[in-house]
C-alpha cells in the first residue's frame, strides 16, 4: 500500500490554547504512527485563525511546539471571522495532498485514527468521505452521523426541554442512527459532522469544498450531501476520537440565530421535512 499526501486544517476563534495544545499533540501522534505503518508521506497541517487579530500571544506557543518532522504547519491569518467553512475553504486551496482531513481543535485522536481512515480510502475507492468513531471525555459516545433531520427532531434534540426529549427519544435515536453505529462498518452514513471529516482532496475540491454561504452551521451537511454524489460516505470505527463540543442552544443567542439562518438554506436547498 503506497504512502499517500496527507493534509489536516482546524479553524480557529477564541480557542482555548490548553484545548488546542490537546489536539494538535494527538495529531501530530496520529500522523506519526500512520508514516511508522507507511500509510503517510509528505503531511500538511494549516491553522486557519478566524481571530481579528490573528493568534493570540497564548496560542503562539501552543503553534510553535509541533514537531518539524510530523510535517509542515502554516498558520493563516489577518481575514476575520469569515465563518467555519470559508475559513476551512482557505486551508483546502493551500494544500497539496490525497487525503484531506478537516477537525475543529476541541477534538483528540486516538493513536491509530489517521492510519484507520487511510486504510479505509485505499481499500475502498468509492469512498469519497469518512466519519470518526466519537466519544465525549466522559465516555459517553457521541452520535454525530446523521439520517435526514426533519425540523421536529431538529427542534427536539438542540431546544426542546429534557422531558419532551425524553419522550421522543426514539425519533432522536433515529436521526442520530443509533441503530447502526457501533462497532462496524457502515456505508450511506446520509449526514457527516464537520467537527471531523476526512476526504479524497480532489473530491472536495471538484465539489467546490464549503459552501461559504453557511456561516455556521449545517456547512458539513450541505457538504456531505454534495460529496456523496460523487462516492461513498462511511463510517469507521476504528477511527476513535475524542469531542468536547456542545450544543448551539447551549451557546448563546447568536448561535441560536446563526444554527436557524442556516437551517433555513440547508432546508430550502436540500428539501424541507417537517416531522
Amino acid at each position: 500500500m503506497p504512502a499517500v499526501r496527507f493534509s489536516a486544517a482546524t479553524v480557529l476563534y477564541r480557542t482555548d490554547p490548553a484545548v488546542l495544545c490537546r489536539a494538535l499533540a494527538s495529531l501530530a501522534q496520529a500522523i506519526g504512527e500512520a508514516r511508522a505503518q507507511g500509510l503517510v508521506g509528505r503531511a500538511q497541517m494549516v491553522v486557519v485563525v478566524n481571530d481579528p487579530k490573528g493568534p493570540s500571544a497564548q496560542l503562539q506557543p501552543v503553534l510553535r511546539q509541533w514537531p518539524a518532522e510530523v510535517g509542515e504547519l502554516e498558520v493563516v491569518s489577518g481575514h476575520g471571522n469569515v465563518g467555519y467553512g470559508r475559513g476551512n475553504n482557505l486551508a483546502l486551496g493551500r494544500v497539496a495532498s490525497d487525503i484531506h482531513l478537516v477537525m475543529n481543535p476541541d477534538v483528540e485522536l486516538d493513536r491509530g485514527a489517521v492510519a484507520a481512515l487511510l486504510r479505509t480510502f485505499a481499500a475502498r475507492p468509492h469512498v469519497a468521505l469518512v466519519a470518526p468513531a466519537v466519544r465525549g471525555e466522559d465516555g459517553a459516545p457521541q452520535y454525530l452521523c446523521k439520517r435526514y433531520p426533519s425540523l421536529w427532531v431538529l427542534f427536539l434534540r438542540g431546544f426542546a426541554p429534557a422531558a419532551l426529549r425524553r419522550r421522543h427519544d426514539a425519533a432522536i435515536a433515529r436521526y442520530e442512527m443509533r441503530d447502526v453505529i457501533g462497532e462496524r462498518y457502515v456505508e450511506d452514513v446520509k449526514l457527516a459532522s464537520g467537527c471531523f471529516m476526512a476526504a479524497r482532496t480532489h473530491t472536495l475540491r471538484h465539489v467546490g469544498g464549503f459552501d461559504p454561504r453557511f456561516f455556521m452551521y449545517f456547512e458539513d451537511y450541505d457538504l456531505t450531501l454534495r460529496m456523496a454524489r460523487e462516492g461513498t460516505v462511511a463510517y469507521v470505527p476504528e477511527a476513535r476520537i475524542i469531542h468536547l463540543g456542545g450544543e448551539a442552544s447551549r451557546k448563546g443567542w447568536r448561535h441560536v440565530a446563526w444554527f436557524v439562518s442556516s437551517a433555513w438554506r440547508f432546508f430550502s436547498r436540500h428539501g424541507w421535512k417537517v416531522v
